[in-house]
């Protein structure tokens, strides 16, 4: 077996979410306890009694909140134990940065590396996994000057291979679910090198499994010298996202990560930008207009570019995530939301379309167009949406007018499209985002929420979009 002076372990896993528990067991302050060892080097002697708040124990949760953007207490409370329980990867994340590297420069001290596949794995023919690899190596070289050849005998600098179990290092894989993959830090003899587990099931475009090119791309960070980025939106982020592996650009937090390792692409022309870095949203924006506001079964959703935060009442701390890890078909950069309680769904807008899902799983005959659903066919896109509990009736905002459609006939409404300042007094320019809670009408226009009794039209406050999304910047 090769041996290696630094081994990172990568356990990857689809992002799952629950409500958070309102007791701590003591079987939760065990599992907290080694969490904290496991991620956040807490030592034997440091690592007792969880609830008793021991200075050390106060500041490794401190610690683990922060890199996670949770509320800092120093305390196991029910957001903290709902992080932990994650499924997330082997990867120590006492580092709190964006993008970050594994000190000391580690890199590869060249720019030409070499790759090889020593076998394949049988959920996907053997072109597709060799499109994948080379597809995911290619996400790295776009931004930097590496370049890859592939060998098919002997031994590359990046040694790629799928197995399960005791699998030939010190890092047996876990069965099924959990542990996807790992990487070794650029270095000699195993450094580079990527195993992937042969026990998940790896896809190449579906999301009924793991995108194999995701988990690579993510992999090889690792395999050229990038550790974990706390930013929920990069591709080094620890946990699994689904992504749309034909729309897929690296997202400004890697590129910023690995051109600090290794430069920019030198042959890239500047005259020919190509799609942009994303970046992730930050809600401590005081300028940022959200895309769409809406509610789903008790909490609210704010979506913003490819993300949403979720908020929820018994949560102090709206959580961030891909829109595509909840509704893998689901639209990005939407133009409106709002969710049906009597139907229990919730539509998503872009454009001509409309997308419909029953909590998260899509309704049959969606993505349809607007007109099929009984709007006009002049209506090009919804800026804003919502429904009235009270009526029963959805709100369309178009431009400076609105329409109330009655979703049982899939018809508008007659006397409609009014004018917006007709009945919603006070908005000082375009409705971008619109939702009901408590009984309030809350209508958005840029970077302020304007509070509404929508039976009476009056306007009894002026709020910023922080009122109800929480900056986590504690």
């Amino acid at each position: 077996m090769r041996s290696c002076s630094l081994c990172i372990v990568l356990s990857l896993a689809v992002a799952v979410y629950c409500v958070p528990v309102s007791q701590v067991t003591v079987q939760d302050e065990g599992f907290a306890e080694s969490y904290l060892k496991k991620f956040f080097n807490l030592t034997e002697e440091t690592g007792s009694t969880i609830r008793r708040g021991i200075s050390p124990v106060t500041k490794k949760l401190s610690e683990m909140q922060r890199f996670f953007g949770l509320q800092i207490t120093g305390m196991l409370d029910a957001d903290t134990l709902e992080m932990m329980k994650k499924p997330r990867c082997g990867v120590p994340d006492s580092k709190i940065a964006r993008f970050s590297t594994f000190g000391n420069g580690l890199k590869w001290e060249k720019n030409s590396l070499t790759y090889r596949i020593v076998n394949y794995t049988p959920d996907m023919s053997v072109s597709e996994v060799d499109y994948s690899i080379e597809k995911a190596l290619q996400v790295w070289a776009k931004v930097t000057p590496l370049r890859f050849t592939r060998f098919y005998s002997g031994t590359a600098d990046i040694m790629i291979s799928f197995g399960r179990l005791s699998h030939g290092d010190y890092y047996p894989f876990d069965g099924p679910g959990g542990t996807l993959a790992h990487a070794f830090s650029p270095s000699s003899d195993i450094g580079g090198d990527a195993h992937f587990d042969d026990d998940e099931t790896f896809t190449f475009r579906s999301n009924r499994g793991y995108v194999l090119f995701i988990v690579a791309a993510h992999e090889f960070g690792h395999s050229l010298g990038l550790s974990h980025s706390d930013d929920p939106g990069a591709l080094m982020y620890p946990t699994y996202s689904y992504r749309n592996p034909d729309t897929f650009v690296l997202p400004r937090d890697d590129v910023n990560g690995i051109q600090s390792l290794y430069g920019r692409n030198p042959e890239k022309d500047p005259g020919q930008p190509g799609p942009e870095a994303p970046t992730t949203p930050d809600a401590c924006d005081s300028t940022m207009v959200l895309d769409a506001v809406t509610t789903l079964r008790g909490e609210m959703l704010f979506f913003k570019d490819s993300f949403f935060w979720r908020s929820y009442p018994q949560s102090n701390t709206p959580q961030q995530s891909l829109i595509t890890n909840f509704w893998p078909n689901a639209p990005t950069n939407i133009d409106a939301a709002y969710e049906n309680r009597q139907s229990d769904r919730i539509f998503l807008f872009k454009g001509r379309r409309v997308w419909a899902y029953s909590g998260y799983e899509p309704v049959r005959g969606y993505p349809t167009k607007l007109n099929r659903i009984g709007l006009p066919r002049g209506v090009r896109k919804i800026d804003a949406a919502l429904y009235d509990a009270e009526s029963g009736k959805t709100l369309f905002f178009v431009g400076d007018y609105y329409f109330s459609y009655d979703e049982a006939r899939r018809t508008v409404d007659r006397g409609f499209p009014k004018r917006v300042d007709q009945t919603f007094f006070g908005l000082p320019g375009k409705v971008t985002a619109a939702f009901q809670y408590r009984g309030f009408t809350y209508i958005y226009s840029g970077p302020y929420m304007f509070e509404y009794n929508l039976r009476t039209g009056r306007l009894y406050r002026v709020l910023r979009n922080s009122y109800f999304l929480r900056c986590t910047n504690f």
